[in-house]
């Protein structure tokens, strides 16, 4: 089984690109995904290429943009290609099937801000005693 689940920060912003002959949108992006445990305090990442397509690709690139938290689960693809100056190029990244939006719009601030004063309740709410709830 190869499948791959992955939350983290995009590097920088997604890049857009149109397949040959067929048209089918490509997007191209990397991903920093913190590890578990840091090294000597300090907080480490792997950073992780990942290609995207269809509508979702276009979804990616319009709506995502440098630093903003993302899920993206997939599979592992290995390839090799012949680079121009004739050496053997080895890639390693993740094909994308679903790419979910943790975190867009504007700042994450004003995001955190928005989300507390548009929460419906406009301050009406009834505080609840809740000492005769048996459990």
């Amino acid at each position: 089984m190869n499948k791959v689940v992955l939350v983290g920060r995009l590097t920088k912003d997604p890049e857009l690109k149109f397949a040959q002959g067929t048209g089918t949108a490509v997007a191209t992006f990397t991903v920093a995904v913190n590890r578990r445990f840091k090294r000597e305090g300090q907080p480490e990442a792997d950073f992780i290429p990942v290609v995207v397509f269809g509508k979702q690709a276009e979804a990616t690139a319009n709506y995502m943009s440098k630093g903003k938290l993302l899920s993206v689960s997939g599979n592992i693809q290995t390839r090799n290609y012949e680079a121009k100056d004739g050496t053997r190029r080895y890639v390693t990244e993740v094909i994308a099937d679903e790419v979910g939006f943790l975190e867009y719009g504007g700042k994450k601030e004003d995001v955190s801000t928005n989300e507390t004063q548009n929460n419906g309740y406009n301050g009406e709410i009834t505080p609840i005693d809740d000492g005769d709830i048996p459990f």
